[in-house]
């Protein structure tokens, strides 16, 4: 599923034991991923983030309305 439109999720990047930057967006379950920097972190979670919208509906999960508010960076932020 190519989005149609860019999409702004929240991401919340917390430093991992193991020296990784972990990626995490709350309002999607389960979507978490890990980087050794910012910017990996980030295009990593991206991918996830992909990777679970394109899933949702086999899944039988929606997005919650609030989710729409977030601010955040744009998923579409790489492809511009």
């Amino acid at each position: 599923m190519l989005l149609s439109e860019p999409m702004e999720l929240p991401v919340i990047l917390t430093p991992g034991d193991d020296g990784y930057l972990v990626a995490e967006c709350p309002v999607i379950p389960g979507c978490i991923s890990q980087g050794l920097t910012r910017e990996e972190a980030l295009e990593n979670i991206r991918e996830a983030i992909e990777l679970c919208l394109e899933n949702q509906e086999s899944e039988g999960w929606q997005l919650p309305p609030s989710a729409k508010s977030c601010v955040s960076r744009s998923l579409d932020d790489r492809r511009s």
